[in-house]
């Protein structure tokens, strides 16, 4: 998963801002910092807002710079998704795990699938997780 940010330079500064986030800016000395800063910013917004259950949108800007998504933000991004209007806990039963190794696989914090997991939740959503 990648969302795409501009970069300018305002005052000496490089200033990142991401145009399908507008709460995501950050900025950097070098335009080097300010991409790695970029990336920072990006998983911070998106896990904070997977924590409070705030909606996220798909990525739509594809100008000035590509920044990759942490694979566990992206991850539990798109098992959200892809759970759509069931239950963690449907989920979990479909799966043959408990809510609570369900619940922590959409924290971005504590994911950590084994590819065990990742093998029973492909066969439950019927879409691959985990592309090799």
């Amino acid at each position: 998963m990648t969302y795409n940010c501009n970069i300018t330079n305002e005052d000496g500064k490089f200033i990142v801002r991401f145009p399908d986030m507008s709460n995501a800016i950050s900025m950097g000395e070098t335009q080097e910092e300010a991409l790695f800063m970029a990336q920072d910013v990006l998983n911070g917004i998106l896990a904070s807002h997977l924590d409070n259950g705030y909606p996220i949108s798909d990525p739509k800007y594809t100008g000035g710079y590509p920044i990759e998504v942490s694979p566990k933000v992206a991850f539990a991004i798109e098992l959200r998704k892809a759970r759509a209007g069931h239950s963690q806990k449907e989920v979990a039963a479909k799966a043959g795990m408990t809510y609570q190794q369900y619940q922590r696989l959409e924290n971005p914090h504590k994911t950590n699938p084994t590819l065990e997991t990742l093998y029973k939740l492909q066969k439950v959503f019927n879409r691959p997780f985990l592309a090799l």
